[in-house]
């Protein structure tokens, strides 16, 4: 049994949202290559780095110039660059050392995703797999990235929420304890599934309106809940285990004081990025409150209208214009 028990256990942590039936995905076959970039990269003669290179480059010719050109940034053909992965393989080791005591092994990685990717088979039967592979790189990388045929899995982003290196000052500026605290494990699979939501329904909101960009961040978090519909909620939206619960608890409140001190259809900026992004907490409102409500918003919104026309697939919801889709939810909650 994987980490992702049951709702009713995990009633402070869940919302259980929406009220869709759980399709039976386990007919569907899915494949999942799994491989472990950082280990070949680690293992680099830091004296001899052109050999290195060239035998991590045919040990993984697909992920090879995708790691170095578009992830870390440097070239590894030429002195400079090979300078700077020299830099690299020493600084790093010790990022290196701690992720892999921390994960020796990832089959629970693997479960995990292949679960995910039934869901997303069953609902885009046409979506190829990607193979996946976990590396380490600057902390300043993504901790998922998706490029042709792979999924990349950023493991400097998941070495636990006590690790010493986020607590530096100048990691703190780029991840405040507010978001280094979902460098951890249990947000990995979620992390890696953003990222084929974002494949599949790239984010179409900037420069809308606010309820527009509400309502089209909250299809993206529609189309996660039905790649991951056994994560607690908490996971899915990066919210602690009591925000969530002050979310479920004060849902009225909330769209109550968004309709009476919001244009719903403003785009002056300061208004949008009230409610939409990190923050560690909604301002005017509690302190309980999570940063980046928008979205969540959004996500109930579209939640309403699934609710109430069940025989849509998520194809058709994600297709509805988000303006239409917000005045037939009719969401009104109390």
């Amino acid at each position: 049994m994987t980490r992702y028990l049951l709702c009713a256990i995990t009633v402070l942590l869940v919302a259980c949202g929406g009220g869709r039936k759980k399709p039976d995905v386990s007919n569907i076959k899915v494949d999942l290559q799994l491989e472990r970039f950082e280990q070949a990269f680690f293992r680099i003669d830091s004296n001899n780095i052109a050999a290195g290179l060239a035998g991590l480059r045919n040990a993984h010719p697909a992920f090879y110039g995708a790691f170095f050109n578009n992830i870390v940034g440097i070239n590894p053909n030429d002195s400079s660059g090979q300078q700077l992965i020299r830099y690299m393989l020493r600084d790093y080791a010790p990022v290196h050392d701690s992720i892999r005591q921390k994960y020796p092994k990832l089959d629970w990685l693997r479960e995990e995703l292949t679960g995910s990717f039934r869901y997303v088979k069953h609902y885009f039967p046409d979506y190829a797999v990607p193979r996946v592979v976990t590396f380490i790189s600057t902390f300043d990388a993504p901790g998922a990235v998706l490029g042709p045929g792979f999924l990349g899995i950023g493991l400097q982003q998941f070495a636990g929420k006590n690790f010493s290196v986020y607590q530096v000052p100048e990691i703190q500026q780029m991840y405040p304890s507010y978001i280094s605290r979902r460098f951890d494990k249990e947000y990995m699979t979620a992390a890696a599934m953003r990222a084929v939501v974002d494949d599949i329904y790239p984010d179409q909101s900037v420069g809308r309106p606010l309820i527009e960009q509400m309502v089209e961040k909250g299809k993206q978090w529609f189309l996660l809940d039905q790649f991951l519909p056994d994560a607690p909620d908490s996971v899915k939206t990066g919210y602690t285990g009591a925000q969530t619960e002050w979310v479920r608890e004060n849902e009225g409140n909330i769209w109550s004081y968004v309709t009476k001190n919001e244009n719903l259809y403003s785009i002056e900026p300061h208004v949008i990025q009230t409610y939409i992004g990190e923050s560690p907490f909604t301002q005017a409102m509690s302190e309980a409150s999570p940063g980046n409500l928008g979205p969540w918003i959004g996500w109930r919104i579209v939640q309403a209208y699934a609710d109430a026309h069940p025989d849509l697939t998520p194809q058709q919801l994600l297709a509805l214009p988000a303006r239409k889709l917000f005045e037939g939810s009719k969401y009104k909650p109390k």
